[in-house]
Order: C-alpha cells, then sequence, then structure tokens
C-alpha cells in the first residue's frame, strides 16, 4: 500500500494546505519522504461533522456489525505485512521484534474488544419490574442500559507506533463501544499511521458503515489538536502523552460550552519498593531484573521504573552494586525522536547538579544518533522529600534509588509522592507486615500493584488496570488497557415506562441478546 500524505477524512483522502511535514528517521538522523500536507480547524470541522452524522447509524447497527468491524481492522492491519514493520521502524529506530509484537498486541486487543462487543456485558442491562399495587406509591417500570457517549477524539502515542496510536486502545474501545472516532496522528509517526488508517478507513467502507466512523487528521504543532478537543461533535477525548500535553486538552475541555472528560494518560515514575526480606535473598536478581526493566525499549515506557525504595542495612549496598554493574554494561541506544532524546539528556543534566544527588552509574557511550545514555542516581529519603524536583519523570533509561532509614521514612515517601500507574513490591514472606503497612497508600497511589515483577510490560485482559490518580491519568476512573477500557465512552440511560415496541432490545422482556442482565437486582440470563 502506497504512503500518499494525505489526511483521511470519512471514505476520502484529503490534502492539508496548512503546511506541510515529513516523518523523521532517528536512526539515521534524516527526514522521511513523503510529504505530508498538514491540516487545519477545515479538516477538523470536516471529520467532526461527519463523525456526529455517523454516531446514531453506527451505535444502533446491530452489535454483530460492530464486532465484525474490529474483526476486519485487525485482519486489514495483519495484511499490510512487512511494509507496515519496515515504515514504523523507519519511523521509531524500534526493533523489527518488538514491533512485530506491537502489532500482535494491537491486533489481539481489537479481537478483544469485538468478542466483549458480543458478550454485552458492558450495556449493564438492568430491568426493575413495576410495582402497581406497592404503597404509599406505586413503582413504575424502570430498565437501563449504557450507550455510548459520542465521537471520540483521539491523539496518538510517541512510544507506541502501533498499540497506543491509531488503531489502538482508545481507537478499538472507542469504536467497541459504539463511538465513531477522529484520531490526530502522531508527526513521529505518520506514514505508520496512513497504513493502519487506511486499513481501519476500508473496513469501515466493507462494513457498510457510514464513513464518518473514522477519519484520520494530520498537523503541525497544537493547533490541530486543540481544535479537535474544543469541536462540539466530540464527546471525549483519549490521550497518551506528557503532563503538559494532557493538562492542556484537558483545560480546553473544560472551558467547552459542554466540558467533556478526557482520559489522559501523562506522567509516572513507578515506584519499586524492595523490603529486607526480599533484599536479603535475592538482591542481585532483583537489582538485575530492575535494570532490565529500566533500560527495556531505551527506558520509553511509561510503566519505567524510576523511583527504588530501600531500607538501610546490611543488604542494601548488594543491591546498588549490583544495579550499577549491570546498568554500567547497557550502551547508549536510539530513542523515539530528536526532541525526546534532547529531553532526556536535560533532564539527566540537571538531576546530576541537584544537592545530595550521587550519579553511582551511567551505561557506555555508542555513535547511535538521537540517543540516550543510561543513568542510576541515589540519594536519601530525606533529601528526595525536601527536593521536589525529584519527583518528576525523566523519560528514558534512568532511575533513582532512594534509601529510608526505617519503615516510617519508607511509608512517608510512599505518601508523599504523587499518583502513579503502578508501585512495585519486592517481598518475601517475611515482608508481609511492612506490605500490610505500604499497602492502603499504594492502593490511593497507583491503578496497578505488583508483587515479585518488574512494572514495563501491560497485559491487555478482562482485569487489566492501566491508570491511576493524577498525574499518572487525569481520571483514575479509568483504564486505557484491558477490557474495562470500554467503560470510559460510555454512559448511562432509564427508561421509564416506555413501550415494549420503543425498548432497546437489550431490554426486551425475551432478552432476544441472551444478555446476562440484572432483573430486580439479581443475575439472569434467560
Amino acid at each position: 500500500m502506497q504512503i500518499t500524505g494525505d489526511m483521511l477524512i470519512g471514505g476520502s483522502a484529503v490534502r492539508g494546505t496548512k503546511g506541510t511535514l515529513r516523518a523523521f528517521d532517528p536512526a539515521r538522523n534524516m527526514e522521511i519522504e513523503p510529504e505530508f500536507g498538514a491540516g487545519g480547524t477545515v479538516e477538523v470541522d470536516r471529520a467532526c461533522e461527519l463523525a456526529a452524522l455517523a454516531f446514531d447509524p453506527y451505535r444502533l447497527a446491530p452489535l454483530e456489525t460492530r464486532a465484525r468491524l474490529l474483526e476486519a481492522i485487525a485482519d486489514n492491519i495483519v495484511a499490510l505485512g512487512d511494509a507496515l514493520i519496515e515504515r514504523a521502524q523507519a519511523e521509531s529506530a524500534l526493533p523489527k521484534a518488538r514491533l512485530e509484537g506491537e502489532r500482535g498486541r494491537t491486533v489481539g486487543q481489537l479481537r478483544l474488544f469485538a468478542s466483549l462487543v458480543r458478550e454485552g456485558r458492558w450495556l449493564a442491562a438492568t430491568l426493575d419490574s413495576a410495582m402497581p399495587e406497592r404503597k404509599p406509591l406505586p413503582r413504575s417500570d424502570l430498565r437501563a442500559q449504557k450507550i455510548p457517549v459520542g465521537p471520540v477524539g483521539v491523539f496518538g502515542a510517541s512510544n507506541f507506533p502501533l498499540a497506543f496510536s491509531v488503531a489502538g486502545g482508545d481507537t478499538a474501545s472507542a469504536l467497541a463501544a459504539g463511538c465513531p472516532v477522529v484520531v490526530k496522528a502522531h508527526p513521529a509517526h505518520l506514514g505508520t499511521s496512513e497504513l493502519v488508517g487506511r486499513a481501519i478507513q476500508k473496513a469501515v467502507a466493507d462494513s457498510g458503515l457510514p464513513e464518518g466512523v473514522f477519519s484520520l487528521l494530520v498537523g503541525a504543532g497544537n493547533e490541530i489538536g486543540e481544535a479537535l478537543v474544543a469541536h462540539p461533535a466530540i464527546k471525549s477525548v483519549g490521550f497518551t502523552g506528557s503532563r503538559r500535553g494532557g493538562v492542556a486538552l484537558v483545560n480546553i475541555a473544560a472551558k467547552r460550552r459542554e466540558p467533556i472528560p478526557v482520559f489522559a494518560e501523562m506522567s509516572s515514575i513507578n515506584p519499586f519498593f524492595v523490603l529486607p526480606g526480599a533484599l536479603a535473598k535475592r538482591a542481585e536478581a532483583i537489582a538485575t531484573g530492575f535494570v532490565e526493566s529500566v533500560t527495556l525499549g531505551v527506558g520509553q515506557f511509561c510503566t519505567n521504573p524510576g523511583l527504588v525504595l530501600l531500607l538501610d542495612g546490611p543488604h542494601k549496598q548488594t543491591f546498588i552494586d549490583a544495579a550499577a554493574k549491570a546498568l554500567a554494561q547497557k550502551g547508549a541506544q536510539t530513542m523515539l525522536t530528536a526532541g525526546i532524546a534532547n529531553a532526556y539528556k536535560d533532564g539527566v543534566s540537571q538531576r546530576r547538579e541537584l544537592n545530595g544527588v550521587q550519579s553511582i552509574a551511567q551505561g557506555q557511550q555508542s555513535d547511535a544518533s538521537c540517543s540516550a545514555l543510561p543513568a542510576l542516581f541515589q540519594t536519601n529519603a530525606m533529601q528526595f522529600l525536601a527536593t521536589a524536583q525529584l519527583e518528576d519523570e525523566i523519560f528514558g533509561p534512568t532511575s533513582l534509588i532512594v534509601t529510608c532509614s526505617d519503615i516510617a521514612e519508607m511509608v512517608k515517601v510512599a505518601e508523599y509522592i504523587e499518583g502513579q500507574l503502578t508501585a512495585t513490591l519486592q517481598i518475601e514472606p517475611e515482608d508481609y507486615e511492612i506490605a500490610r503497612q505500604l499497602l492502603p497508600t499504594l492502593e490511593r497511589k497507583a491503578g496497578r500493584i505488583l508483587a515479585n515483577g518488574f512494572p514495563t510490560g501491560v497485559e491487555v485482559c478482562h482485569a487489566m488496570v492501566h491508570g491511576g490518580p493524577y498525574p499518572a491519568t487525569s481520571d483514575a476512573r479509568a483504564t486505557s488497557v484491558g477490557a474495562m477500557a470500554i467503560e470510559r465512552f460510555l454512559r448511562p440511560v432509564c427508561y421509564q415506562d416506555l413501550p415494549a415496541a420503543l425498548l432497546p432490545q437489550a431490554l426486551h422482556d425475551e432478552n432476544p441478546l441472551k444478555l446476562l442482565r440484572i432483573l430486580d437486582g439479581k443475575p439472569v440470563q434467560a
């Protein structure tokens, strides 16, 4: 499939007229053809108007139609073959095996949501029977289900050109909910975005659905993204990126005549607690695994463990020495973009200048362009609590070890830190009492709590939560990964005494969709 440099507005390919831009190959440090035409507010308006027109026909289509659309998108992405992987590799410098795995994850989550759509439990169909004889007042016939909120704006992420991009989790869950999607392509993945966008566009056309179910916008700067969030047709937003970018979109959405939710994944340092029993038995093994997690994918994972907490004691130094030795063997590698690489270098340089912070290891220099040199730092809890900058996320292969004098100090640090995507406990049975002291705090601070693992890597399944209190996300009630992600784009509607002929199928007495429903407070499937 040829990359043309066009936007995809509904069923049409549209050339933007607000300037031009090209993707960038960070490994070769050069721009990539073709030239893309940038869009502006005219293209945003057209895409959003088409999405609004498509909303009711799409959401009212049979669930099977919706499920087959998701499966068709998955099949079309697979059919792109090596061309997709090669373009994504050129635009991201990510290795082929990583991108093939990411494609598998993207396809897998589309198929997961297809099965979820068919199963229908997300509709939350609930029926409360009329009680005409009830005293002192009768009760009406009350029935409720969830419906999609409306067209959704989605922003592609820099660090996952497939799984968090045009056909990523935000798009898959929104389409599963019954919401048309308008995607703003990430400027680092223009060609990859067009290829995947055309796969979705074809699936929509082949399904006989309205063209406005999907559009793909391209633009330089902030104008097109801001216009998308501000557009009155857009009813919700999915975003993965920086805290500054996410907060800006939240503020735009809040100032609209009709404020809308923005589900923004933004910033997390993912604290990693190594408790004394685990430290005594597994210090070197934990340290080695920790460094592998920190440097995985050049540290460009939102779940990168950027903060390690240890208690003072006889085994603390064993962990520190092993981590420093392992990290010193890691070479500098190419990051996703030149901008990300420069931000990483600035962040590491600034951390080196902070009082009370010791640089204990760095990786090996290489001739890679747009590279990041792994770095490991150490400080104590009191210094960490007194230095706000130490809590800042540095996106890349670096972490900070914080030593605590006792359990109370460790709990104090846990209470101090901001909201997180993850918190990890390295524990043995003798550590359970300490873990019990930490868990209430960690439950308030994080969306996912791990034991004896490493936070990088997010399973796409029904129980996964990839979210957390601010600033990890802008709305801790949601997850951006896993089946529960569909909840972001749904709202409940109650039908009181509506004639049976007018009720949605999910609420008919005979239950034609064979759903698990709540009938007079009890779950039934009949």
